[in-house]
């Protein structure tokens, strides 16, 4: 049987550090993974996914821990997580999604950290098989259909271009970019913890992050239910996930980004110039686009090679 390992309740565990602080620490239990639970306003659904987590977990050998962050919330989210028995971090203000799961991930000791919602989307009795597969992974991810009742159908089309985007860039097809259900394994998650946003952005960020390092990546499909409450992500969300897609991966592997946009223009110019040539006219135009593309593959070649000195430094 599982062992639910408890410790005492945060009020501001902004305080500390994400790379750990034993002064901090010291008192906190290490168990095998902790469950981290952001909630903004989430009263309705978060005590019955405290209640389903721990009856998941207990039912396994992991030792656990949950964990509840109140980011800010106004309503009764944390009497309600703590009343069904989850340690509650309380945020003063709303920091966002990101924010949210960084203090809880700060406020946790455990070799494995998974993440679900607290609005009763994804089915948490899927983190022990989620947990067992962690142990050759560094990250699984539970992977929703783009089908799956959890999805609004006008979110679907941004969502498939953003995949489908995020799939070519990374070069690795990427089922699901944004699932809030996945077990990763805390020593790989921390080497990227610097670079994660605050706000929804944080779980597509890890994902390009682990898959342009060539990090262990696994998703199992898992079937959702439409979400207790309302959601928080609105549609000026699109351009802000469309924006963090192309600067992770230029992070990461800046040519899959400039060899293209390269290519473009010097197509554009080659043709312009086969115009001109014919006309016996060259102009202006045809000579810039072909500059350009070589200015563009210069600085792409200059980032990768910056890319490649700054992940060597990297732990692995």
């Amino acid at each position: 049987m599982g062992a639910f390992v408890p410790h005492r309740t945060q009020e501001s565990p902004l305080a500390l550090q994400l790379d750990g602080n034993p002064a901090a620490t010291h008192s906190i239990p290490v168990v095998e993974v902790a469950v981290v639970i952001p909630a903004y306003n989430e009263a309705e659904g978060v005590g019955p996914i405290v209640s389903r987590v721990r009856a998941a977990l207990a039912d396994t050998t992991f030792t656990f821990d949950v964990v509840v962050v109140d980011d800010g919330s106004t309503d009764e989210t944390s009497l309600k997580a703590e009343s069904h028995g989850a340690h509650v971090i309380r945020l003063q203000e709303n920091g966002g999604y990101g924010a949210a799961l960084k203090a809880g991930i700060a406020a946790t000791r455990s070799e494995y950290v998974a993440i679900t919602d607290a609005d009763g989307t994804y089915p948490p009795e899927f983190i022990p098989r989620l947990m067992e597969l962690a142990h050759t992974e560094d990250m699984v991810v539970g992977s929703r259909a783009m089908t799956d009742v959890s999805i609004p159908m006008i979110r679907r089309p941004a969502k498939m271009f953003l995949s489908a985007l995020a799939s070519y860039l990374s070069g690795r097809r990427i089922p699901d970019l944004n699932s809030g259900l996945r077990v990763m394994r805390r020593s790989t998650l921390m080497q990227f913890i610097q670079l994660l946003p605050s706000g929804f952005s944080f779980t597509t960020t890890i994902t390009l992050a682990m898959l342009c390092t060539g990090r262990r990546v696994r998703y199992i499909p898992v079937a959702c239910s439409p979400r207790v409450g309302s959601s928080k992500i609105r549609a000026r969300d699109f351009t802000d996930f469309l924006v963090l897609v192309i600067r992770t991966v230029v992070l990461f592997n800046p040519l899959k980004v400039f060899l293209p946009l390269g290519t473009v223009l010097f197509f554009l110019g080659a043709a312009k110039f086969v115009y001109d040539v014919f006309l016996w006219n060259l102009s202006e135009s045809a000579v810039m686009a072909i500059l350009a593309a070589i200015i563009v593959w210069s600085v792409g070649l200059l980032a990768d090679m910056i890319g490649r000195l700054q992940l060597s430094s990297r732990p692995r």
